[in-house]
């Protein structure tokens, strides 16, 4: 009796797996954003220009860029508060950007 009850929760898992699979694959054939029928795939229209961080050397989106703005007039973009303070603590923070590393 028991192997029969564990028998059938197994059945049913895989019957529900089985057919989340087939619906998932049904959804994407139908679905232009995935590359379906059509082949189209989901390639965004714009792009979004990044700046690099001096201090690490990572890129960040200007919107989410935490940012400085030098005495000449120029704006540099960091990645956290955190780099912002290790570049003003440096002593030529005042001259030009230093380069970040490459990634």
């Amino acid at each position: 009796m028991l192997r029969f009850i564990l028998l059938s929760i197994l059945l049913t898992i895989l019957f529900r797996a089985f057919s989340r699979l087939w619906s998932g694959i049904v959804r994407g054939l139908h679905d232009d954003s995935y590359g379906g029928a059509r082949g189209r795939t989901a390639v965004p229209q714009q792009g979004v220009q990044m700046v690099r961080d001096p201090v690490c050397g990572t890129f960040v989106v200007p919107v989410r860029a935490v940012a400085l703005m030098l005495p000449h007039g120029e704006r540099l973009f960091f990645c956290s508060a955190e780099c912002r303070d290790k570049y003003r603590a440096r002593p030529d923070s005042g001259t030009a950007p230093a380069h970040g590393r490459t990634a």
